[in-house]
């Protein structure tokens, strides 16, 4: 039967696949986790409030990166390199979606607005995260070797989107609305356009590791771009709208430590 936690648990079963799957996440994490160190050091001093949460998410986002990079070392593995077309945060990048790194390796202040756009991608890209981990919770949180980690990182990408929610809200009430409602809109439609051609990308490696017979694939790849079809009519709505958190200043303590593998 072909399911999701099916499809996961043989990618996690095999050596290549898990080690393909935990090199692209630990990518794009640390990635995250660079971002997010530099837009803190270079937040105006308009939003320098804002800092300690900014260096708190990017914080979370290098965790996550060094937990599955433990992951993998557990198993006697190392990463790979992560192939272009999945590389989810790198084209994201390319395609106009958060902060350039071009502009982010400069010591230059950065501006309100680029400070609304890091929010506003953060807030869409936030969104998919925790679904993601929402999913990998829902079947690998009692796994020996998965759990823990599923359960804090999956923790963790909710703190962050409910950060993105509280300050964007925050900035819309001081005059901003239309803006980030038109930022957030791009955002999500490029987000899931993105979404689509990665996950279709990471499928094919992986049916390729797997040696998965076409009809298999092809069900996959059609499952994949109904999901794009769905989000593309409406799906892309719950990626904008702004409402407030359960969970208020949520990334106002300090982070939690990765747990002692990682």
């Amino acid at each position: 039967m072909l399911s999701a936690k099916n499809l996961f648990q043989e990618i996690l079963d095999n050596d290549e696949s898990f080690r393909l799957f935990c090199s692209i996440a630990a990518g794009g994490e640390s990635q995250g986790g660079w971002e997010n160190g530099r837009i803190a050091a270079l937040a105006p001093e308009s939003r320098r409030a804002l800092v300690p949460k900014i260096a708190r998410h990017g914080a979370d986002e290098d965790k996550h990166g060094r937990i599955f990079n433990a992951l993998l070392k557990r198993r006697g593995l190392r990463p790979v390199e992560v192939p272009h077309e999945t590389d989810y945060t790198m084209l994201l990048e390319q395609h106009g979606v958060g902060l350039a790194h071009e502009q982010l390796k400069r010591d230059e202040p950065l501006t309100e607005q680029d400070i609304i756009m890091y929010l506003a991608h953060s807030r869409v890209t936030e969104q998919r995260a925790s679904e993601q981990m929402a999913l990998l919770l829902r079947y690998f949180a009692d796994h020996p070797d998965l759990g823990r980690a599923v359960k804090m990182i999956s923790n963790d990408e909710d703190n962050h989107l409910s950060y993105c929610h509280e300050e964007l809200l925050r900035l819309a009430r001081s005059g901003h609305g239309r803006t980030i409602q038109r930022i957030l809109r791009q955002c999500a439609l490029t987000e899931i356009r993105v979404y689509r051609d990665v996950s279709l990308a990471v499928m094919d490696h992986m049916g390729r590791i797997l040696g998965w017979p076409r009809a298999k694939a092809a069900v996959l790849a059609a499952a994949i771009r109904g999901i794009y079809a769905y989000e593309r009519l409406v799906g892309w709505r719950r990626m904008v709208s702004l409402v407030p958190p359960e969970r208020r200043d949520a990334l106002g303590s300090p982070p939690v430590p990765a747990p002692e593998y990682a």
